[in-house]
C-alpha cells in the first residue's frame, strides 16, 4: 500500500475562510429592524458588560471615535469600507457611487481609514445618499466635513475629527464589505455595531441576539439597583443583594 504524499507548506484553508468576505451569515431570530431598535433602547455600557461576561474584552472601537451630537445613537449590521491615503484620482467618483449603491437597508457604515488623520471621509452628500439607501448611520475612523449640513439631517455620524479637507487627491477607497481592523477590534461585514455617547462597540453576528437579550436583563436589574440607592439602602446591603457599583 503506497503512502499518501505529505502536504507541503501551511494548511491555511480554515484561516482563509475565517477572513473571507464571502462568509455565510447566520440569520437573526427577529427582524433586523427590531434588533436595531432594541439595541438603540439600551446603552453601550450594558452591552460591554455582557461581552465581558463572554470573555470578549476587546470589542470597543478607539475611544476618540465619538458622535457628532451627544444624543446620537445607532445600531445595526455592519457595512464595512476600507481606504487609505492616496494621491490617485482615477475613477474615484465611480467607485464611491458603486460603494454607496451597495449599502443594504438598516445597515451601519463602519469605515476603516488605515489611521488617516487628514481627510474628511464623510460629508453632506454622503449622508444624503446613504439615507436614501436606508442606511442607519456611519462610524468613521476618520473625519467629517460639511458638519453644519450633516447635523440637520438627523443621521448618526461618529468620527475622530472635523476637517474641510475632501478625500479627492488625498484619500481613496480600496474596497468595501471586506474584513477590517480598527484599533484592537476585528470587524466583519454583517457583525453588529452599537454606538452612543460613550463610543461604539462591535458585537459578533453569531452572538448578537444572545447579547441583546442579556443586555436587556442587565438594564432591568440596574433599574432595580437604582431604586435601592434612591430608597437609602446602604452600599453594603446593596452588594449583599447582588448589586454593584
Amino acid at each position: 500500500m503506497s503512502e499518501q504524499p505529505k502536504k507541503v507548506g501551511m494548511n491555511l484553508d480554515a484561516f482563509k475562510a475565517s477572513r473571507s468576505e464571502d462568509r455565510k451569515l447566520c440569520e437573526f431570530p427577529i427582524p433586523v429592524q427590531e434588533l436595531c431598535e432594541r439595541y438603540e433602547a439600551l446603552f453601550t455600557a450594558a452591552v460591554n458588560d455582557v461581552l465581558r461576561e463572554m470573555q470578549l474584552t476587546h470589542q470597543t472601537l478607539p475611544n476618540n471615535i465619538l458622535p457628532l451630537k451627544d444624543e446620537m445613537k445607532v445600531a445595526g449590521p455592519i457595512f464595512t469600507i476600507k481606504g487609505a491615503k492616496s494621491l490617485l484620482v482615477k475613477d474615484e467618483m465611480k467607485e464611491r457611487a458603486k460603494m454607496l449603491e451597495s449599502i443594504p437597508r438598516n445597515h451601519v457604515v463602519v469605515w476603516d481609514t488605515s489611521g488617516d488623520d487628514e481627510s474628511a471621509q464623510w460629508g453632506e452628500v454622503m449622508t444624503m445618499a446613504s439615507k436614501r439607501r436606508g442606511c442607519r448611520g456611519a462610524i468613521v475612523d476618520g473625519g467629517v466635513r460639511d458638519t453644519d449640513r450633516v447635523l440637520p439631517q438627523e443621521f448618526p455620524v461618529f468620527v475622530k475629527y472635523r476637517s474641510s479637507n475632501g478625500m479627492l487627491g488625498r484619500f481613496r477607497i480600496s474596497g468595501w464589505q471586506v474584513p477590517v481592523r480598527i484599533g484592537e477590534v476585528d470587524v466583519f461585514p454583517g457583525d453588529v455595531v452599537f454606538g452612543d455617547i460613550d463610543g461604539a462597540i462591535i458585537i459578533p453576528r453569531a452572538i448578537a441576539y444572545d447579547v441583546l437579550i442579556r443586555a436587556e436583563e442587565i438594564v432591568a436589574s440596574e433599574n432595580e439597583l437604582i431604586e435601592w440607592v434612591k430608597s437609602g439602602m446602604s452600599t453594603e446591603d446593596i452588594v449583599a443583594k447582588g448589586g454593584y457599583f
